[in-house]
């Protein structure tokens, strides 16, 4: 299943001119995954707080998470095509709202070692390279499809990336020490 959404990623970022070497494919498809990743771990620990009668506050305020911007739903569970943005909204949305609104967590950081500190200071490092919204609403969608197992350890375990494994699937391209070029 990972490996087909990849290949099937790839073959949209291999299309998007703002994309050209594989470095650009793992950073676009990184983000994207750590922030539906994200999403469903908070989603999780809301629910947990919930059954012990506890209140849960989220990182990431409403119109920011995944859920909300990226694939909202409708009541059986299926893209809500009314509300998902698509297009130049989607990608003005990306650039202008959410990089931007991601970028400032580092500022409000209590310290270097929250998730808020390191969330800033990815996406400060990082743009979006898809100058496509239909591309990336594509994207979105293969993405979405994929159900990212969810632990009690941080999304930054694991020397320091989500994203090991899936990368290594992406086209059969990443290895563990090497990149093959097509």
């Amino acid at each position: 299943m990972f490996e087909q959404a990849f290949k099937n990623i790839d073959d949209v970022l291999w299309k998007e001119a703002g994309c050209t070497t594989e470095l650009d494919y793992i950073e676009q498809t990184s983000w994207l995954l750590f922030l539906k990743y994200l999403d469903g771990l908070e989603e999780d620990r809301a629910t947990e707080a919930k059954l012990d009668g506890r209140k849960y506050n989220f990182i990431l305020e409403e119109p920011y998470r995944w859920e909300k911007w990226a694939a909202p739903k409708t009541a059986d569970g299926k893209l809500d095509h009314n509300k998902a943005m698509t297009g130049d909204d989607l990608r003005d949305f990306v650039n202008q709202k959410l990089f931007p609104y991601l970028q400032g967590f580092k500022q409000k950081a209590t310290g270097p070692n929250t998730i808020e500190y390191k969330i800033g200071e990815i996406f400060g490092e990082i743009k979006n390279k898809i100058q496509s919204g239909y591309n990336l609403r594509e994207i979105i969608d293969h993405i979405d499809e994929l159900r990212l197992e969810h632990t009690d350890q941080s999304p930054m375990d694991h020397n320091g990336s989500i994203f090991r494994q899936p990368h290594d699937l992406s086209l059969n391209r990443c290895t563990d020490n090497s990149i093959e070029l097509l």
